[in-house]
């Protein structure tokens, strides 16, 4: 019976270095995925590939990104199915708030700092442009409040009685927001609240009304290379309103607690913001797209992400560019 009790208790610690074994092995090593959210804006975009690049190639992970609009993503970051959401704007999501306060997801990192989020019109719009002839339009537009004297100025072609607001796509967290501003600043019976179907669809209403030297009335953000193409004024908000933006890397709290050695090198992670708004102007002006960029941005700035990873990971990124 006492070799039974001994036999029994050597497989026991057996299977318990084993499970300890399993554990320190890591997330990659014992073959699982870092499943990236496939975001759809230019900066996330790039961040996304920097960062499956340098796991890739660094740490011999396996990835995969899967596309989806950032509502979407956060919900299946929550439920760990992916992993990773490169730009995580912290605090602007409910989903996110709702998951964070569970105890699903986790932010790290600052991989972006300095960015700025509002709404915008053309410069010309208040001041006008005596080299193209432009008049102001809206001289004394200074505050998102005053948009209710102006709606004739940013007419909607399809609602001629109204302004229009150019909104985020649908399934972007900001469009919730920007919707609930209409409201809260009495501009919903004014103005269409009218919703582009993709990122680049909104660029392309903006630039084409700045090249015209049309009046117009949108959302944006930085880091962005529009933001480098036109001359903008954005519109302060009511007095005491803080939209300072943080944005860290959101990650699955089953993925954070799983993969440390990971987690520590997206929470290293940044792209400087004047060196990311002059990337994202190239991925423009020379139509590179995201993955090529992500490549050409490691090999040519060793000295931003060197300080993220252990010098073995960089030998191997720089091998492997």
């Amino acid at each position: 019976m006492k070799m039974h009790k001994t036999l029994l208790t050597t497989l026991l610690s057996l299977g318990l270095l084993a499970a300890s074994g399993a554990q320190a092995a890591g997330w990659c090593e014992s073959g699982k995925p870092v499943k990236f959210a496939g975001l759809n804006w230019e900066s996330g975009m790039l961040l996304t590939d920097v960062l499956q690049f340098v796991l890739e190639k660094g740490y011999d992970c396996k990835t995969d990104s899967l596309p989806g609009n950032s509502i979407t993503m956060e919900n299946a970051l929550g439920s760990n199915d992916i992993q990773v959401f490169a730009e995580e704007w912290v605090g602007r999501s409910e989903v996110w708030n709702k998951a964070e306060k569970a105890g699903k997801v986790v932010g790290v990192g600052a991989p972006v700092v300095g960015a700025v989020e509002g709404w915008y019109v053309p410069r010309y719009v208040i001041e006008g442009d005596a080299k193209r002839k432009l008049e102001a339009k809206a001289p004394d537009l200074k505050n998102i409040a005053d948009l209710g004297k102006y709606a004739s100025v940013f007419k909607d072609p399809e609602e001629p009685t109204k302004g229009r607001f150019y909104n985020c796509p649908a399934g972007w967290t900001c469009e919730l927001d920007n919707s609930e501003m209409l409201k809260s600043y009495g501009l919903e019976s004014s103005y269409t609240n009218f919703r582009p179907g993709t990122g680049p669809a909104l660029d392309a209403a903006v630039l084409s009304s700045y090249k015209r030297g049309e009046p117009i009335l949108f959302y944006y953000w930085s880091p962005t290379p529009l933001m480098g193409q036109v001359d903008l004024v954005k519109l302060d908000e009511k007095p005491g309103v803080d939209k300072s933006v943080s944005i860290k890397v959101g990650l699955s709290k089953t993925f954070h607690d799983e993969a440390p050695e990971l987690v520590a090198v997206l929470a290293k992670a940044n792209l400087p913001i004047d060196l990311l708004n002059q990337n994202l102007a190239r991925m423009t002006r020379e139509r590179i797209e995201s993955p090529k960029l992500a490549k050409i941005f490691l090999k040519e700035h060793p000295e931003v992400w060197h300080a993220w990873v252990s010098d073995d990971a960089a030998r191997k990124i720089d091998a492997a560019l």
